[in-house]
């Protein structure tokens, strides 16, 4: 009878997170997937290093942030220049022509006025 006395090992359950118990202790315990390709971040483990290359990255993109914003400055201007230029010839050729035509009616006016003088006339 020594031999029916040999109980079969009992399996432990695994406790889960809210304390109940699962009743299937067969079961595998979900454990969270591990990543074979982890951000360069991530795998850096000194928290203070990463913050470093973080505040880098940050300054390196200020950087060129200001960069762009003074060569788009620099672009504003040289258009408001080539703008006040075209604006400046248009006026230059709207006075020459009103010149001309003024010009033209005063001649015209004079040969009106020359005409009536006696002296001319006769």
């Amino acid at each position: 009878m020594e031999a029916d006395s040999v109980e079969p090992p009992v399996v432990a359950l695994r406790a889960s997170s809210n304390g109940r118990v699962s009743g299937k202790p067969w079961k595998a315990h979900n454990d969270a997937t591990v990543r074979s390709q982890m951000s360069r971040g991530l795998k850096t483990k000194n928290w203070d290093k990463r913050m470093e290359k973080t505040q880098k990255a940050l300054a390196v993109k200020k950087l060129q942030d200001e960069l762009k914003e003074e060569k788009e400055t620099e672009r504003r201007r040289r258009r408001e220049v080539t703008m006040e230029r075209k604006r400046a010839a248009e006026e230059k050729r709207r006075l020459e022509e009103e010149k001309t035509k003024m010009g033209a009616r005063k001649a015209a006016r004079l040969r009106r006025r020359a005409g009536r003088t006696k002296k001319i006339n006769h």
